[in-house]
């Protein structure tokens, strides 16, 4: 999962920078200072090549009647095919200064060009202000956009334009230095003579004005010697070819539709001014510089441009992931919510004619020395006739003197309290003793660690009146929620535990009846054969076995047990292990119920279905998705990202405040959860994604049992604890 989770985030990082770390046109540079007096007069009054290579400071112009035209920004899907065309149209060169984050994802567009005879040169790999940037950075921006042409067209090219640039005299300091820079590097620079301004996208007429120069002024003389008519304008142009000039434009980095158009009559128009046009190279009367890559440069760029197309995909893919993943989540909240609703109205109605006969509470102990006394003593206030048995199963502490001394100072008209001691067999095991010596046909099972209010047995056997039903869940509750982890544990068990049993419990299909607080028909556990130690969340394979032999399992809220949660992340996290692990095994064993009818099919359908969902793919994707969060504060708009958080935050505390007013719960706690969401999750997903690969690599995992420090008293009824 590691592995994963770094190729996942290289993948983010890659993906970042080709959607939203290109830059545009139309912001970098100038820099403060601009120390314009820093670049040499012979290159501020030159023309707009510039070469600073093996140590010379030059400038070169384009020869007289020549025009270069220049293309920024690319290439793009759309608008660089329709520049080609153009191109193409009027047999007409031109010069692409490449992005190479746009090389790398349009690749076959940068083969069109060089085998239409263009020239293309790098515009960096993110349209960096080189001249702000470190050295560092100049180098990757190089040698990353020189490899994806290489990969691409299969040439490598010394041609450079660096990004925000423009005419030699609006050069600073900084911009020089990064020239020089540049020039040691092996790179011809090339500025421009007019800019179009097609970035504004202020229309294609403005456009032809800043593209056309001037009409230069006719010589008289030269007419008055050539027998022309001095006020014919084109007399004076057909005397001596205009002066050449670099023009620049873009085919990228937004809405070219304008350029396009431009394109279309500007070529005409500068044809009938008597202008021809060429590359950059061939404009100045140089040679082309492109040359072949070689092969290990050929095979470097077709990596990049593998590795930037895969990143690319995978954002967008994350990305529809994320939304679904919100929506099925919203879709999810909305459900327990209703559920809740409907749950508590159906619930004010009485299950039958009240059920007032003894009921039998098996304890299962070992090594509860620390709290089997506050178990017994709030058993022993119940309101609800009944015998209670503790099982001792093998316990190597005083968990058996301490009952043996409960028994031995019991007090008339307390319900009666047996010890059985046995071998350790595990929790099954003792379950299933305490069963076969119970004398009533209704079981309330329990752990060691848990403690009942008075009303709660009276509460939890109650819709026993309904013949179909065979289990019943109670209201499990965190007695010690002083610490941060408390509190956590405590939201959990409000928001998600309960709210879910109450879905569940409408839907017909309940997985868990737990082990804190749960009560059986004795007819239901024998018909299943007992509890099983085939997994180890016994209380979820006993409840979906008695729902596969066609009886209900049900939900009382009212129902309430308090029990003592982990208070160290080490003992939190082999504590969920072993759930997550074993509800895993559980959904395993009873996966034939999917296909299943009547109940047994919507514990399949409908139970584990959720379980799958919400319980394993859900946990499983939820680290990818917050990276995915991060990639986008850190890529994206943070500003509409932090607000879905707060959003998404704000649903959850609504949804809070509503399963602690149902469960008549103070939300004091409620302050952790922004907390909770943020260290808490990630906690949990980590645990289901453990006990995942746990599960499918075949290990056995063993029991895992919580350190107890005896933390519950014996609580006053409907009492909150600390």
């Amino acid at each position: 999962m590691a592995a994963m989770l770094t190729v996942l985030c290289s993948m983010l990082l890659l993906g970042g920078v080709m959607n939203h770390q290109v830059g545009a046109e139309g912001s970098g540079g100038p820099h403060a200072p601009l120390g314009a007096a820093d670049v040499p007069p012979r290159i501020t009054e030159g023309g707009p090549v510039v070469d600073t290579r093996s140590g010379v400071q030059r400038s070169l112009s384009p020869q007289p009647g020549k025009v270069a035209l220049t293309f920024d920004d690319g290439p793009d899907p759309r608008w660089t095919p329709q520049v080609l065309a153009v191109l193409a149209k009027y047999h007409v060169p031109a010069t692409f200064f490449l992005i190479g984050a746009h090389v790398a994802q349009n690749p076959g567009i940068v083969r069109d060009e060089v085998a239409a005879g263009d020239e293309v040169g790098i515009h960096t790999f993110t349209h960096d202000d080189l001249g702000a940037a470190p050295s560092w950075r100049r180098t990757l921006e190089f040698s990353q956009t020189q490899s994806v042409i290489a990969g691409a067209a299969g040439v490598s090219t010394p041609l450079l334009r660096p990004p925000y640039s423009s005419e030699p005299d609006a050069l600073d300091r900084l911009d020089w230095a990064a020239i020089q820079d540049a020039g040691r590097r092996g790179y011809l620079v090339v500025l421009t003579d007019r800019d179009s301004e097609d970035w504004r996208r202020d229309g294609v007429q403005k456009i032809l004005d800043a593209s056309i120069p001037p009409m230069p002024a006719p010589s008289p003389a030269a007419d008055a010697k050539n027998g022309k008519d001095p006020k014919d304008a084109k007399s004076g142009n057909a005397a001596a070819p205009p002066p050449g000039f670099v023009l620049m434009m873009h085919d990228g980095g937004g809405d070219r539709s304008e350029t396009v158009a431009a394109l279309d009559q500007l070529i005409p128009a500068l044809q009938a001014r008597g202008y021809a046009f060429d590359t950059v190279t061939g404009a100045v009367g140089a040679p082309s510089p492109l040359a072949p890559a070689d092969t290990a440069a050929r095979w470097k760029g077709r990596g990049l441009i593998a590795a930037v197309q895969v990143s690319v995909s995978v954002v967008g893919w994350l990305g529809w992931a994320v939304l679904v993943s919100g929506a099925v989540s919203g879709v999810r909240i909305v459900i327990l919510l209703i559920a809740a609703r409907r749950h508590k109205k159906r619930r004010s109605t009485p299950w039958g004619p009240p059920v007032t006969r003894p009921v039998s509470v098996i304890v299962p102990a070992y090594n509860e020395e620390a709290g089997i006394r506050a178990t017994v003593e709030s058993l022993s206030a119940s309101v609800h006739p009944i015998e209670i048995i503790v099982v001792d199963d093998g316990s190597t502490d005083g968990t058996a003197a301490v009952v043996e001394a409960l028994i031995r100072t019991r007090r008339p008209g307390q319900p009666p309290l047996r010890l059985i001691s046995q071998v350790n067999g595990g929790k099954p095991a003792a379950l299933n003793t305490g069963a076969a010596a119970a004398r009533g046909d209704l079981l309330v099972m329990m752990d060691g660690d848990t403690v009942f209010e008075p009303e709660t047995i009276a509460w939890l056997v109650q819709p026993f009146a309904d013949p179909s039903v065979g289990a019943v869940s109670g209201n499990a509750k965190v007695g010690n929620r002083k610490g941060i982890l408390g509190r956590w544990q405590h939201i959990e068990y409000v928001v998600g535990f309960n709210l879910e049993r109450r879905m569940y419990d409408l839907a017909g299909c309940m997985p868990t009846v737990p082990g804190a607080v749960g009560a059986f028909r004795r007819d239901a556990l024998t018909r299943v054969g007992g509890v099983s130690d085939d997994t180890l969340a016994e209380d979820t394979d006993l409840t979906m076995a008695v729902i596969r032999d066609g009886w209900r399992a049900v939900y009382e809220e009212r129902a309430v047990a308090w029990t003592e949660a982990p208070t160290s992340l080490r003992q939190f996290w082999r504590q969920r292990y072993r759930w997550c692990y074993g509800t895993l095994q559980a959904m395993w064993k009873h996966r034939r119920s999917v296909l299943r009818r009547g109940a047994e099919g919507k514990l399949g359908r409908r139970g584990l279905t959720y379980m799958l969902l919400f319980q394993v793919l859900m946990p499983v994707l939820a680290p990818i998705v917050d990276v995915f969060a991060v990639y986008g504060l850190v890529f994206n708009d943070a500003a509409r990202v932090g607000a879905v958080w707060l959003a998404f935050l704000a649903v959850q505390t609504l949804t809070a405040l509503y399963a602690f007013r149902l469960d008549r719960e103070r939300p004091t706690a409620l302050w952790t959860l922004p907390l909770q969401q943020v260290v808490y999750r990630q906690l949990m997903y980590l645990v289901v994604i453990h006990s995942l690969v746990t599960a499918l690599v075949g290990s056995r995992l063993r029991w895992q049992r919580m350190q107890r420090y005896g933390s519950l008293g014996t609580p006053a009824a409907g009492q909150p604890r600390s």
